[in-house]
């Protein structure tokens, strides 16, 4: 089993605590990760399914480049893994995209875990120039791409999505072949991307959607990938020491609280009551 892991996710916005000061509170409390998620941009039409009534909370509008924000992090602090929660890679082009992600995994010297989706935003991804319901696919094969330019001194790829001829790209990630791929989603169709092109699954806690522990393990199976290889992260997790335990037992060894994002003084208290909760879970 996996030693368990304890982080914290916040979107990172120019209205919350500086990342910076947010990283360096994490390692001095002994917690082991710092996540953020990204949203390019909101179009003013969008519907989401999370938000019925219409209306994203504020952050949603606001947040921050997530590889700007794990660089600076990157720089202050020595210990904690660094992480995407998630990138929208529907939203972003591959060669660029491998450039980013090895960067701050140099930077970091190898603390840089990429946590990777497809996005519920239709008008977001649209305005990507990716059609909605082939986002997936585009994922998929965005990813392969990425980790052959992250593991070939000359690579080159060609498939219906990505075609680009012998390139050079450097650096490469310190992790070798690329950081771990965690991928976000909820519904009954991961089990199989994260069995075949990734090495961690981290559905949002309270999201119903078909995926189950089960399943993964059976299509790790069909694909003959060992479960075992596989890092389960539970983010969005309660915090709720029972709750906290029963995910343990299930076999997810990565947790990620989420914080506020808000001011120095809204989010230290509750960073300091994961820290304390960490303290529980690890005697």
């Amino acid at each position: 089993m996996n030693k368990l892991r304890i982080g914290a996710i916040m979107f990172a916005t120019d209205q919350s605590i500086q990342p910076t000061e947010l990283a360096r509170a994490i390692e001095e409390r002994g917690l082991d990760g710092l996540f953020v998620p990204e949203h390019t941009h909101i179009p003013l039409d969008t519907h989401s399914p999370f938000f019925p009534d219409g209306k994203l909370p504020a952050p949603y509008l606001r947040t921050y480049d997530p590889f700007v924000v794990l660089g600076a992090a990157a720089a202050v602090t020595e210990r904690i893994d660094l992480g995407t929660g998630i990138c929208l890679v529907s939203q972003r082009h591959p060669i660029s995209l491998a450039k980013e992600v090895a960067t701050v995994d140099s930077l970091s010297n190898g603390r840089f875990i990429f946590g990777v989706g497809a996005g519920w935003n239709r008008p977001e991804i649209e305005n990507h120039g990716v059609e909605f319901d082939k986002r997936w696919r585009v994922v998929r094969e965005r990813i392969l791409a990425m980790k052959t330019i992250w593991s070939e001194d000359e690579p080159e790829f060609h498939g219906e999505f990505v075609d680009f001829n012998k390139l050079w790209s450097y650096p490469k990630p310190v992790q070798k072949g690329g950081p771990p791929i965690w991928l976000g989603a909820n519904s009954k169709f991961v089990a199989d991307r994260v069995a075949e092109y990734a090495d961690g699954w981290l559905p949002v806690g309270g999201r119903q959607g078909g995926a189950t522990i089960d399943g993964l393990k059976e299509a790790c199976a069909r694909r003959g990938r060992r479960f075992e290889d596989i890092t389960l992260s539970y983010f969005y997790a309660p915090l709720d020491e029972a709750l906290a335990r029963a995910q343990i037992a299930a076999g997810y060894s990565y947790l990620v609280y989420g914080l506020p994002s808000d001011s120095r003084e809204q989010v230290l208290p509750v960073l300091d009551q994961v820290a304390a909760l960490a303290a529980k879970l690890r005697t």
